[in-house]
């Protein structure tokens, strides 16, 4: 429904997402009007979209979903209108004195002839001039906005449109609306492509095509990880994206392509006998970690010691025997540049590391522990008994002048003689590349995980290109240590990477499986198990129970068993506040997740020593509970497991998920004291080997598996990798060839 009236008060407006509450005047009656305004002054009419609805706190209130500013029709509205605090300098009695000299005319004569402003007591030339520029500043910013509304693109995302290209949003929207893709955050390309259509652009526009291609290759890189694509895959993503014959379209797109390698947008090359094409982002990325990883490997030094005596002091010291695999990991990774220690679970790498440093410690060397996530980074710290950090976090956030750069970089290097990260195969090669500009060409690099892992979910394909080219040395861990006579989580794990079943017949043990076929049962077993079962099996909270599956959709998806969980583990109250936002419902004291890197977002933490940290960042994976929701604001707060607390505004919550349950791909890093699975039947293309034993490999101290011994062994036996399409192993080739001519 639509309403018409005056903005009599602003009960309250946050100025970072535009969220608005204020009472308006409509026909006598004053309505309270919740959602994001452009822009909201005393006095201003409005025509607003919307429905009524029934806050449990706050009564009747209208729920905006398009705001149409109009100007005051009246000398009173006017007044108001101007002394509301909208233009520097102006009080109310200087709107008085302005309306009572041109009355209805004011707003016209402060538009069109500025200058007679200047004829009223108390305004000076120079006045009259800011009066009237402020004044059509935030015209322009309401015409833009409104320019906007009519293809239907939310009040929030105009503003943020406007504020990127200021007074040229509609020049520039119009000429190409394509252009928001690659300049606004938010902007997908359906909503481009509506715009585009509204505005009668055809469909072969060569800007169409141009905004295919690049949200193609981002597309790629962002959903499988790929940094290029086969010409023939991209042609046939096209087609799909822009719903097009191909062939009658192609010499535009082999035009818009050309013009995009001539604009360093996009390389285009062959490679193993085909056209590739490739974002020029990620060439350049993978072409530097490529020389950077050959120019330590060249440039470092061996620390010459009497490595021998060194590990047989360690193991006297810690009453341990190394295996010679384990010996041959310390001897490399002390003595090379750059090395890889690779191994499944229990064979040994924390040990390893934990020689290493000692090693490298007592010759004065400063080591420097690192890990992707947060939790990964506390795993490390706690097993390791050193001090770890993020990689982001070690790299240290500087948003200072909005330069969108790390603190240590290629010009404020990290002083440190030697680097281990740990769980290297979640690293994608975008923070590959910021960690190798921040190190010496002489600092040693230390790299460390399980090449059986799934990929990291950003883009690139780091550990298994860099195993892959050979160039690298690397050690690989077979023998397992970490096992007991009643353990089989470690035993099962590499049962699975061999392809074998895992033993199911363990009663009493650390590795269950519960027979289900029907998914219902399967996810009402798995609630009971998360809610009820485990928690007093293993005397901990329902929190310390993750339920890890493959899928979001489904009864057994993860949107679902979320949902189920909710209501069990945090059921609504009267005196619990929640919010609704596309779909998810957050609850007071709900677990939920980061889904994706916010270099921007503040935080704070309270230390030890009770003062205060502030810093910027949060990343994919990083898992808190919701400790505050402002139901008139739709901010959410939450605290992360490392005691850092962040206050999400309403339009940044699709960057927060429930985390009851999560996709096994989000869980890689973490540790959970238990992980409960849905084995279900599925698609080959997910439910493979690889996504079985990395869910496995996440528990701590108990692994149950729900569903079919039937679907287990589809698992088992599905050894499916999909392709990930990168060039790092094959940069790696060519720049050893480079680097080893420049210092020969």
């Amino acid at each position: 429904m639509i309403i018409l009236g005056t903005i009599e008060s602003v009960v309250f407006r946050n100025d970072e997402n535009n969220y608005t509450v204020v009472d308006i005047d409509c026909k006598g009656e004053l309505i309270c009007a919740v959602g994001n305004f452009p822009s909201a002054n005393i006095g201003e009419r409005v025509e607003l979209v919307g429905d009524y609805i029934q806050n449990v706190k706050y009564g009747q209130q209208f729920s905006v979903k398009s705001v149409q500013m109009l100007p005051p029709d009246s000398t009173e509205g006017i007044k108001k209108y101007l002394s509301s605090g909208l233009i520097k300098g102006v009080g109310e009695a200087t709107a008085n004195a302005i309306v009572n000299k041109f009355g209805l005319d004011t707003l016209d004569i402060m538009e069109y002839n500025p200058a007679k402003l200047a004829e009223v007591r108390g305004v000076s030339k120079n006045k009259a001039t800011l009066i009237a520029s402020a004044f059509l500043d935030i015209k322009k910013m309401q015409k833009a906005v409104m320019f906007l509304q009519k293809y239907n693109i939310s009040t929030n995302l105009a503003v943020k449109i406007y504020e990127h290209y200021g007074l040229k949003t509609e020049e520039l929207v119009s000429e190409n609306p394509y252009r928001l893709l690659e300049d606004v955050d938010g902007v997908g390309f359906i909503t481009a492509d509506k715009i585009a259509r509204n505005m009668g652009i055809n469909e072969d526009s060569p800007f169409r095509m141009r905004a295919g291609v690049l949200y193609c290759l981002t597309e790629t890189a962002d959903r499988n990880g790929n940094t290029y694509l086969p010409k023939n895959e991209l042609f046939n993503s096209l087609a799909e994206l822009l719903r097009i014959d191909i062939e009658n379209h192609k010499e535009i797109i082999e035009d818009v392509l050309n013009k995009l390698m001539l604009d360093n947008g996009v390389k285009i090359f062959e490679y193993k006998k085909q056209i590739v094409i490739m974002y020029s982002k990620f060439y350049n990325i993978e072409r530097a970690v490529a020389q950077k990883l050959n120019l330590i490997k060249s440039l470092s030094q061996p620390i010459h010691a009497d490595l021998k005596a060194d590990i047989d002091e360690y193991e006297r010291v810690n009453k341990i025997k190394l295996h010679k695999d384990q010996r041959t990991a310390i001897e490399l990774a002390t003595e090379e540049g750059v090395s890889v220690i690779t191994g499944g679970p229990g064979t040994g790498k924390t040990t390893i590391i934990k020689c290493i440093i000692q090693i490298l410690s007592s010759r004065g060397k400063k080591v420097m522990l690192l890990a992707p996530t947060g939790r990964a980074a506390k795993r490390l710290s706690e097993s390791a008994q050193v001090e770890a950090s993020t990689i982001h976090r070690a790299l240290g956030m500087d948003y200072r002048n909005n330069s969108n750069m790390f603190a240590y970089n290629e010009f404020n290097k990290l002083p440190v003689d030697a680097v281990v990260v740990d769980e290297v195969s979640m690293v994608d090669v975008q923070l590959m590349n910021y960690l190798l500009k921040a190190l010496n060409s002489d600092t040693k690099l230390i790299l460390v995980g399980d090449k059986n892992q799934l990929p990291s979910v950003g883009a690139g394909n780091v550990l298994d290109d860099i195993l892959k080219s050979e160039i690298i040395p690397y050690v690989s861990l077979t023998h397992i240590y970490r096992q007991s006579e009643n353990s089989f989580i470690v035993l099962n794990a590499h049962a699975i990477n061999k392809g074998q079943m895992p033993i199911l017949e363990n009663s009493g043990s650390d590795f269950f499986f519960e027979n289900k076929s029907d998914l219902q049962e399967t996810m009402r077993t798995i609630v009971d198990l998360v809610v009820t079962r485990l928690p007093q099996y293993l005397n901990i909270s329902s929190s310390k129970v993750q339920v890890l599956t493959g899928l979001k959709m489904g009864s057994c998806g993860a949107n679902n068993l979320n949902s189920q969980l909710q209501n069990y583990l945090n059921p609504p109250t009267l005196s619990k506040p929640e919010i609704e936002y596309d779909k998810t419902i957050y609850r007071l004291n709900d677990k939920v997740m980061q889904i994706a890197n916010n270099y921007q977002r503040e935080w704070q933490k309270i230390l030890s020593n009770g003062t205060i940290e502030n810093g910027t960042g949060v990343f994919n994976g990083d898992i808190g509970i919701i400790k505050a929701i402002n139901r008139q604001t739709g901010e959410i707060t939450v605290k992360f497991e490392d005691d850092r607390v962040s206050v999400y505004p309403k339009n940044e919550l699709n960057q927060l998920i429930l985390s009851y349950a999560i996709t096994v791909h989000k869980s890689q890093g973490s540790e959970f004291d238990a992980v409960v699975m849905p084995v279900i039947a599925g698609t080959n293309l997910i439910f493979t080997r690889n996504l079985l034993y990395t869910a496995v490999t996440r528990a701590k101290r108990l692994v149950m598996l729900v569903g079919t011994k039937y679907n287990i062994k589809r698992m088992v036996d599905n050894n499916y990798t999909a392709t990930r399409y990168s060039m790092l192993k094959q940069f790696l080739i060519e720049q050893q060839k480079n680097v080893a001519e420049l210092y020969s």
